[in-house]
Order: structure tokens, then C-alpha cells, then sequence
């Protein structure tokens, strides 16, 4: 989902709570990571990979300024030998999560007993654990903050995750003067494409 059709949904969903409920949770997730810190680990259930999510909080990352934001994808199942060191991170990874790392769990589904233990465990070592997911009361349970997407919700958690990782990409340090962002530049497009047609002269 590109910059366009992002504001075009944010049109649609102008005045409900669900704009208030996602830039809430990206200044939760933008607050939580730290410059200095472990940085943001990001893992799904053991059925689903959140691999747009970590595309777009990557891209947010280098748009925004914010390095911070870029998350490391932690997997359940990781081929022998077969995937790059980027993509070769498994869940024992979350047994060393510790205090100034954030943990943020994407589970449309049930996470799972396995992946619960060790998000309680990363919680217990000091990481903030957020997540995002169709409302799993137990993950929501060891979550500082959870933001859900439930069947009957209307909307679904992949649209969900595209509104978060644009909002976790605003109310970035401002920018020197003279110097424009690539996003603000994006932004004005994404304004003139959907602005209406002028009139005729």
C-alpha cells in the first residue's frame, strides 16, 4: 500500500476511532524504541510472518529519520543455511530480549503457547512488549500496549499495520531548514494526485 492510498484510507476513516487508535499505538512503538537501545524485534505467529510490516517500518525508518524504527524480523522456522543473516533470525532470539529492546508480537491468530512463554520472558528481562493482533486477551495480558483487530472489527489487521507504520513515522525531529524530506515531498504528491482537478482556464 503506497502513500496515496494510505491518506485515501485515513479520508475514509477520518472521525472514527480507529485514526486516534493507530497514531496512538505508533507513539507508543516510536516511543519505546531507543537510538542507543537493543532496537525493535518483530515476530509473528508460528502461521503468520509479519514480512509487509518489517517492509514498511524499514522504509519508514530511512523516510522519517528514525533508524530506530527499522525492526529486526524474528522467525519461527529459518532454512538451513539457505537464508541471509537478516532473515536468519530465530525465536531463540527473543530468550535474550532484554531492558531498552522492544518486542512487537503480530498475530492475526492464537500466538500460541510456545511464543507466549517467551514474550512473558522477554517482558520479565525488561523489554516492552507491544502488540498488534485480532484480540488475544492473554498476549494483550503481558503487552504494555496492544492494539487489536477483531473479525467483527471492519477492519483487518493488515490495513491496521499500514496505518500504524505510516503513523510511526510522524512527529519525527524536525529537519533543518533548507533540507526536505523525501516524505514530505511524497506527501505533497499524494496531495496533488488526490486533490481535485483545477478549473478550466
Amino acid at each position: 500500500m503506497d502513500a496515496v492510498r494510505v491518506a485515501l484510507l485515513r479520508d475514509v476513516l477520518a472521525g472514527t476511532e480507529w485514526l486516534r487508535a493507530t497514531r496512538r499505538f505508533a507513539g507508543s512503538l516510536r516511543a519505546s524504541v531507543e537510538p542507543r537501545g537493543g532496537g525493535l524485534l518483530l515476530v509473528g505467529s508460528e502461521e503468520y510472518e509479519p514480512w509487509h510490516l518489517a517492509a514498511h517500518l524499514d522504509d519508514e525508518a530511512a523516510w522519517s529519520g528514525l533508524p530506530e524504527l527499522s525492526p529486526t524480523l524474528v522467525r519461527h522456522r529459518v532454512p538451513d543455511g539457505a537464508a541471509p543473516a537478516h532473515l536468519s533470525v530465530g525465536l531463540s532470539r527473543l530468550e535474550r530480549a532484554r531492558r531498552g529492546e522492544t518486542l512487537l508480537v503480530v498475530a492475526p491468530d492464537d500466538p500460541g503457547a510456545g511464543l507466549l512463554e517467551r514474550v512473558h520472558g522477554a517482558r520479565r528481562s525488561g523489554a516492552t512488549v507491544l502488540a498488534l493482533d485480532g484480540g488475544h486477551a492473554e498476549l494483550h495480558a503481558l503487552a504494555h500496549d496492544a492494539l487489536a483487530a477483531p473479525a467483527d472489527a471492519g477492519l483487518d489487521l493488515d490495513t491496521l499495520q499500514h496505518l500504524v507504520s505510516a503513523a510511526a513515522g510522524e512527529n519525527s525531529p524536525p529537519v533543518p531548514p533548507g533540507r526536505r524530506r523525501f516524505r514530505d515531498r511524497l506527501a505533497r504528491l499524494a496531495d496533488r494526485l488526490t486533490a481535485p482537478p483545477p478549473a478550466s482556464w
